[in-house]
């Protein structure tokens, strides 16, 4: 009698992987979009797919009535563009515009990295959306699947007067490098990069899988390098090598990084873990260990490290109107309150970039959407047309420090909606607390995955259902205290829960005690580290209410998780 063996979901995708590199499918897709949705066959839609940037798209109730921790699909698709470093030429912009227009109903969203997301993507046209995008010199290739996601960068690359390296050239050549590359289309899972020569670290090399950020060694300017960052339901910071890397080693050491990760068969035993960080979490490497084996695999050994001082608590979202390193130009900073733009904002903005500057546009890691390179005499005019397209130039601290992850509008994986909620909460803040005056990062994510990076918050709320009235409903559960930089660490879990309707008067009283007590100087992290845990969830509710567990979610990470 032959015993049969089932394969289990991680074998399934290890070996739709093994079978098929998606990148050369791209004549499957075209007969698809001639067919229909119904004969797009499931190694399609669960996986193949993703290497493209696609998704199948949630009915809009999230993981609820879903099955196997996953919602409900629709026959639309969610497509993430590609953006390196956030830069874009307004020729590029105006196509994702009118792409966004004619193929995904006139709405987009800016990501955390830096990439534009549209929705409601037909498979009839999916094909013409992507010649669209090549034709303006844009891709979704990497942009989601187990290969080199979006490499992100400083958005000031270039015109930053306090930067230490215009690191942009090499970040294009690690783009180039890895983009729809075949010999890393199959790693564990997605592999993220930051490469910045800003002084600010605003990309968040911290929670990246590789952090290189800018250092100077007597005259020559190099990178440090940092391992192992990420989010998700295990958030770890990176750990820093004792490295200095030279420019020129770059996407050397990076391809060695890619080939540790793409060969750790401990990495694909289990989808939970298979990101490069669970080689320090649960596998026992250090920062020793990592190295050997680096410098094993490029040949080579690094430079020792050079002292560094992170960025002490620096607040960049890049909103505003600043001077450049170039006389008499400036960069106009758009604030996009959680990320949703629309096809005329995106066009507007394009419009503007040309009349008024070179036609350099920017996105940012905070949803935001920057024009660089503008003349003084044209900021005026210019900050007033992105203000009268919803774009101000200027806002309160809940404006500008709100982020929403896609939320379960969108995303089958998502326990709360995200980018309404978001915006009544802003507007809710605003009217109740004209007098704030501080720098706030007040992130939302709708699930433990942190898409909308809560760990790294001064206020993380994550999402939940709480049973009310008798019907389960929308609710959020609070971490403070996140920082990045010299101050780095995760935000802590403070034990206390809310329905989502009761989250501004949460924050509006934890706000007014900080007002009220705060000590001269005194930032919202210092003043979260000072107080207890008790004590913080007193002045969130109003009164001692008993530890509420986070009650983090079961079941395999999504796909779509950014952070």
């Amino acid at each position: 009698m032959t015993t049969q063996v089932t394969e289990t979901k991680v074998q399934r995708v290890e070996r739709l992987k093994r079978e098929k590199n998606p990148w050369e499918g791209l004549e499957e897709i075209r007969r698809f979009a001639r067919s229909g949705f119904d004969s797009i066959p499931p190694e399609w839609l669960g996986t193949y797919f993703r290497w493209w940037g696609v998704y199948t798209q949630g009915d809009g109730a999230g993981v609820i009535g879903g099955k196997n921790g996953e919602g409900r699909a629709l026959p639309y698709f969610m497509v993430r563009i590609r953006i390196p470093g956030g830069l874009l030429t307004s020729d590029q912009l105006s196509a994702i515009a009118n792409a966004t227009e004619r193929y995904a109903r006139a709405t987009a969203d800016l990501t955390v990295r830096q990439n534009i997301q549209l929705h409601w993507v037909t498979i009839a046209d999916l094909p013409d959306l992507l010649d669209t995008l090549w034709g303006a010199g844009l891709t979704t290739k990497g942009s989601c699947g187990d290969d080199t996601r979006n490499i992100i960068g400083c958005p000031l690359a270039g015109v930053d007067h306090e930067e230490l390296l215009d690191a942009s050239a090499i970040l294009l050549e690690a783009n180039r490098f890895f983009e729809g590359n075949p010999d890393f289309y199959n790693l564990p899972r997605k592999f993220k990069i930051t490469i910045t020569g800003c002084r600010n670290w605003c990309t968040y090399p911290e929670i990246n899988d590789v952090g290189l950020t800018a250092i100077r060694r007597g005259a020559e300017t190099g990178f440090s390098l940092r391992i192992g960052g990420g989010l998700s339901t295990d958030p770890h910071l990176a750990v820093r090598l004792n490295a200095f890397v030279q420019q020129h080693q770059v996407v050397p050491v990076l391809k060695g990084v890619a080939e540790i990760f793409r060969e750790s068969e401990v990495l694909r035993e289990n989808r939970e873990r298979a990101r490069l960080k669970f080689l320090f979490l649960k596998h026992r490497w250090t920062a020793d260990t990592f190295q050997s084996e680096l410098e094993n695999r490029i040949g080579f050994h690094l430079d020792h490290a050079v002292p560094e001082t992170p960025p002490d608590d620096v607040y960049r979202d890049h909103v505003g109107v600043h001077r450049q390193k170039q006389p008499g130009l400036f960069y106009v900073g758009a604030a996009v309150l959680r990320g949703r733009i629309s096809a005329q904002q995106m066009r507007t903005a394009a419009e503007l970039a040309a009349q008024f500057a070179d036609n350099q546009v920017r996105t940012t890691n905070m949803q935001n959407l920057l024009i660089v390179n503008v003349p003084e005499q044209n900021v005026h005019a210019l900050a007033n047309g992105l203000a009268a397209a919803g774009l101000p130039v200027a806002g309160s601290p809940f404006w500008r420090g709100a982020i929403a992850c896609s939320g379960s509008e969108f995303c089958k994986l998502a326990i709360t909606e995200t980018k309404s909620f978001s915006r009544w909460v802003v507007e809710e803040l605003e009217e109740r607390l004209p007098e704030f005056d501080q720098d706030l990062k007040l992130h939302v994510t709708g699930c433990p995955n942190s898409c909308g990076q809560h760990w790294i918050a001064d206020i993380g709320l994550e999402g939940k259902k709480i049973k009310s009235e008798g019907r389960m409903q929308d609710a959020y559960y609070f971490c403070l205290g996140g920082a990045v930089g010299l101050h780095q660490g995760i935000a802590r879990p403070i034990g206390y829960r809310c329905l989502a309707s009761e989250v501004p008067d949460a924050v509006e009283r934890l706000l007014r005690h900080y007002l009220d007590q705060r000590a001269p100087g005194e930032n919202l992290r210092k003043f979260f580290a000072r107080h207890s845990d008790v004590q913080l969830r007193e002045y969130l509710a109003g009164k001692f209410v008993p530890v509420a567990e986070r009650d983090p979610a079961s079941g395999r990470v999504p796909h779509l998780v950014e952070g």
